[in-house]
């Protein structure tokens, strides 16, 4: 891979209608951006080798399956050096859905669907609250979400 390979506005063009909807054909994108379908497929080869594209993403309305609660958590370490074995601890948790390291007042930031308030306090006390070196946690539950559109 040509590690000089330049991003051009054909690129980001594909990369924005890809991003409002990832399963769009790529000879439709190919249309909207005056090339060929096999171009699109090549740009988005070479994009995935770069890490610019990082494979597919299946977006899940969680509240449709039950969950009817979105919880972030700011985790504080006992230690930072217990970092890494504590997000191996939290990737176990299915509830947990996001898992960020972060500068500020937290050292760990997550994002939890849970069913209700109850299946959130299970998860907390049974499951996050006993992972070795977490001290404290500090809950924000969503009231609404709205995604934001990428635009390039």
């Amino acid at each position: 891979m040509n590690e000089n390979y330049q991003i051009d506005n054909t690129d980001l063009k594909i990369l924005s209608l890809l991003s409002k909807n990832a399963k769009t054909p790529y000879t439709e994108i190919a249309k909207k951006v005056f090339v060929s379908g096999g171009t699109v497929h090549v740009r988005m080869k070479k994009l995935e080798k770069l890490g610019i594209v990082k494979g597919n993403k299946l977006v899940i309305d969680y509240s449709k399956l039950g969950y009817s609660i979105t919880c972030f958590m700011g985790i504080f370490l006992e230690k930072s050096y217990l970092y890494k074995q504590t997000v191996r601890s939290l990737k176990m948790i299915e509830e947990i859905v996001e898992i960020h390291a972060i500068t500020g007042r937290y050292t760990i930031f997550i994002k939890i669907f849970c069913k209700d308030t109850a299946h959130l306090r299970k998860v907390l006390d049974q499951k996050i609250h006993k992972i070795k070196g977490i001290t404290r946690t500090e809950s924000f539950l969503s009231i609404e979400e709205n995604s934001k559109e990428i635009l390039l």
